[in-house]
């Protein structure tokens, strides 16, 4: 049986990776801060602060992958929260790389962001460059430390990094995009838009993303993927679809702006580890 590591367990993604790995007879070992409002027996729950200096003596050994998708929820929060930032996604990666390098851990998976990437016109792929260090801010000045830290452990352990575009999914966090448009229609709260249409994206379901970083395990060298969804859809439409859902027409505001789409090339992601099947028009219900 296999062994895995996983960070965020308590997560929109971390929760369906960890439910689908025991399915197929993973042992999985779930780090959370706190209690899930659900605990399953099929998965053993490792406490702790990554905020705070890890202490591994209740982690468990001979781990195959450490799947790191925690993240701090005070991204948007600086400078007041600018260090919880640092030591859940920077400190804690550099902690648990020499986790996996001192107990012979052979994968390190690293859940970085699709907002990385300096805006363009075209689809953005895994070579596409990376924004400025000083438009990054906070947050993904964090994750590309993150990757920074992730790709020199590579000479020494099999990593990966994946970049996710927008995950939705039941049970997320009310300040997500998707779950916010949603309760702006749903309260008459005017939608903003760029420009006519707003910014288009190619959002992806949790079950997609999931069922990419569970075929991941079975890569074999170091990567990076995007992690994206089939459709690529303008805020106007995701709002239309959302109006017709609720039956609540959503209102427009025009801010005069002008914004690049943030679409994923998900070439590689087809190609090696899964096609995402699920399209947001038909799953609008998974934002309630």
């Amino acid at each position: 049986m296999k062994k895995i590591l996983v960070t965020g367990a308590n997560g929109l993604l971390g929760r369906n990776i960890c439910n689908n790995l025991v399915k197929e007879n993973w042992e999985v070992h779930a780090v959370v801060k706190s209690e899930p409002p659900i605990k399953l027996d099929s998965i053993n729950y490792v406490y702790a602060d990554l905020s705070k200096d890890i202490a591994f003596d209740n982690f468990p050994i001979n781990i195959s992958c450490v799947l790191h998708l925690a993240q701090s929820n005070r991204y948007k929060d600086f400078p007041d929260g600018a260090t919880d930032v640092f030591k859940v996604n920077v400190s804690s990666t550099h902690q648990l790389l020499e986790y996996a390098r001192k107990n012979n851990v052979s994968h390190f998976i690293y859940a970085s962001s699709g907002g990385v990437y300096s805006p363009s016109i075209d689809t953005l792929n895994e070579k596409s460059p990376i924004l400025e260090q000083c438009k990054l801010g906070l947050y993904l000045g964090s994750k590309i430390s993150g990757e920074i830290l992730v790709q020199t452990y590579s000479a020494i352990l099999q990593t990966s990094i994946i970049r996710p575009f927008f995950i939705y999914g039941s049970g997320q966090k009310r300040n997500m995009l998707l779950p916010r448009l949603y309760d702006n229609i749903s309260n008459n709260t005017p939608i903003v838009l760029d420009n006519e249409n707003g910014i288009s994206i190619n959002p992806i379901h949790v079950d997609d993303a999931a069922k990419s970083v569970i075929a991941l395990l079975n890569e074999t060298n170091s990567s990076i993927y995007n992690l994206a969804g089939p459709e690529n859809l303008s805020l106007r439409q995701i709002s239309e679809y959302i109006g017709e859902f609720t039956g609540q027409d959503p209102i427009f505001q025009n801010s005069g702006g002008g914004t690049s789409d943030i679409i994923a090339d998900i070439s590689l992601m087809k190609q090696n580890l899964h096609s995402p099947i699920f399209s947001l028009s038909e799953n609008i219900h998974d934002l309630v």
